[in-house]
């Protein structure tokens, strides 16, 4: 994965967590309420994606509200050291009321997983969001999901259907079904499987940490990407 030569992290959590917020505009072709908004904090700024609790759909098999699991998995990423989720925060205190803030990636939205897939340059970076939705259970890892930033980094964004219980996984990233897991992930998956994340249990329920866990350990102890099962619907939809 290239190298993130962004400031570091801790200014970006900083500013999204205590910065004024400023709504620019909705976001469009969102199922929920999503908002650009500028944060602003001394003389620092940037561009961030608002989603407030209030703006989701109900949905009857996910809890409310649906904006923490995209905090949870930030955290789930960078507990993993893989940084593939933007930094992103909760706010109680954000213009339409509590919601999530997560700083907005300059990128090229021409491109999704169909057609960054087609270059093996970008399989790595795949491979990695690849065991990332399967370890957060991911329900909705569509194309659009995966964006080419302007750094050269695939990013995963829009991570809300996540952490269910139950097995949930719909993904389009199934090109590496029954490959061996890279050896360099096994290692940071087996210490989320001994350990998940601290931070998530102010975010998601017992049971939900619990399975971050669980499906660690399995993925890690199968050592391969798991060949889905042609009996489920194990894509979403739509499916860009």
């Amino acid at each position: 994965m290239p190298e993130d030569q962004r400031p570091p992290a801790a200014r970006h959590l900083r500013l999204l967590a205590e910065g004024d917020v400023e709504i620019v505009g909705r976001m469009p072709w969102s199922s929920n309420h999503t908002f650009l908004v500028t944060c602003t904090l001394e003389d620092e700024e940037a561009s961030a994606v608002y989603k407030p609790g209030r703006g989701e759909r109900h949905l009857w098999d996910f809890p409310e509200p649906i904006y923490r699991r995209e905090v949870a998995a930030y955290e789930l990423s960078r507990a993993l050291g893989w940084n593939l989720v933007p930094e992103t925060v909760e706010r109680d205190d954000a213009p339409l009321g509590p919601g999530s803030l997560q700083l907005f990636i300059a990128a090229d939205f021409s491109q999704h997983h169909f057609t960054l897939v087609e270059d093996e340059d970008y399989h790595d970076q795949l491979r990695v969001i690849c065991a990332f939705d399967i370890v957060a259970n991911n329900a909705d890892r569509k194309s659009g999901h995966c964006i080419l930033g302007d750094d050269g980094r695939v990013w995963a964004i829009d991570n809300g259907l996540c952490f269910h219980t139950e097995p949930k996984l719909r993904t389009v990233i199934w090109e590496f079904a029954g490959q061996a897991l890279p050896a360099e992930l096994i290692d940071n998956l087996a210490r989320v499987a001994d350990a998940p994340p601290e931070a998530l249990r102010a975010l998601l329920s017992a049971r939900e940490v619990q399975a971050v866990g669980r499906r660690a350990g399995a993925l890690v102890k199968a050592g391969r990407f798991p060949v889905p099962d042609p009996d489920t619907h194990h894509y979403p939809w739509p499916l860009v």
